[in-house]
């Protein structure tokens, strides 16, 4: 079964790779035809200037690459008659999926209706509050969930009734927002994600699980393909489409495995960026003053001239140090 595992985890991520890269070379100079490109924001960093213009939408590249690579995989498994083994990938693609069209809604109506809040922030978080609701009733009927919260770090299982589904909410609606935010310099967000996806396939082939072997398998080896073009300096962005549909992917690898709090670890960057935002408003708000200067924290230390790769570089390497940690807490 390892073997096995393996041999498709690697056929899946090759695959996902090329189909990407290939995506990639016709959709980017399509979205530069359009002029679909990023604003920047007036109170950004200065040195964000040059950045404007730079395709945007980019996320669709390894959307699409992903789902078709999977879609295929789908179609092995269910000539097979194993097709039951991947309700959970299906549904946690789901998740990532209706993440990924509001973003891309958001997206459209800012750069291509040109209506430059696109959605509104309380329209956004109803949205995603539906999607996820949506995700828990759905893993819920099919058996994939139950109310047990794993403690890290130990055997303690605490069932926590009705109430897990509240902190199910937040953490998939957080986690979404949070690497959102992240996506703010050339390659954070896809290599944040790429160090988490595979600690994610780690855990995988460990518990030999199917379902989330192909959603890593398929994550990596798009991520590896989009991030050619998005590394420093990048020739294009993943917008709000690519960035919420990672976080929903994140967030539905937690339930595939049952163990939210793990992924908490494992995710640090991200939460700390979404913490970054919270603790600046709130502080400004309370006594205006700032803790930072500039949020998100990545902004901060461009403001202290660390230069971009530097913080990617970093920031990779603190998550790697987290998902360490995070294996230990299984």
């Amino acid at each position: 079964m390892f073997e096995q595992l393996v041999m498709e985890f690697l056929a899946v991520g090759v695959s996902s790779f090329f189909v990407t890269a290939i995506l990639c070379h016709y959709i980017i100079p399509a979205l530069s035809k359009k002029h679909i490109g990023q604003s920047i924001r007036a109170e950004g960093p200065q040195s964000h200037r040059a950045k404007a213009g730079t395709p945007t939408m980019g996320g669709i590249c390894f959307i699409i690459g992903m789902l078709a690579v999977l879609a295929g995989t789908t179609v092995f498994y269910a000539i097979k008659g194993k097709q039951t083994q991947l309700i959970p990938m299906a549904l946690t693609v789901c998740l990532a999926l209706l993440n990924g069209l509001i973003g891309l809604f958001d997206d459209y109506r800012k750069l291509v209706k040109h209506q430059n809040e696109g959605l509104k922030a309380g329209q956004k978080f109803l949205l995603q509050c539906l999607a996820a609701a949506l995700y828990l009733v759905i893993m819920r009927l099919t058996g994939h969930i139950d109310t047990l919260l794993h403690i890290p770090f130990t055997d303690i299982m605490l069932d926590l009734g009705i109430g897990y589904y509240a902190g199910a909410m937040i953490f998939i609606v957080g986690l979404v927002n949070s690497v959102n935010l992240t996506d703010g310099l050339d390659g954070l967000a896809t290599s944040v994600t790429l160090v988490v996806t595979a600690f994610i396939a780690f855990v995988a082939l460990n518990y030999l699980n199917a379902s989330m072997t192909l959603v890593a398998a398929a994550l990596i080896g798009s991520l590896l393909a989009f991030l050619r073009k998005n590394c420093h300096v990048a020739s294009v962005f993943m917008g709000d489409t690519g960035s919420l549909f990672l976080g929903g992917a994140l967030a539905g690898v937690a339930f595939m495995i049952n163990d939210m709090l793990v992924m908490v670890i494992a995710c640090g960057i991200f939460i700390f960026e979404m913490l970054s935002v919270v603790i600046q408003v709130a502080v400004f708000k309370t006594v205006n003053k700032r803790v930072f200067l500039m949020a998100p924290f990545h902004h901060h230390l461009e403001a202290k001239q660390w230069g971009e790769n530097k913080i990617v570089l970093e920031f990779s390497i603190i998550t790697l140090v987290l998902c360490v940690i995070a294996w230990f807490g299984l």
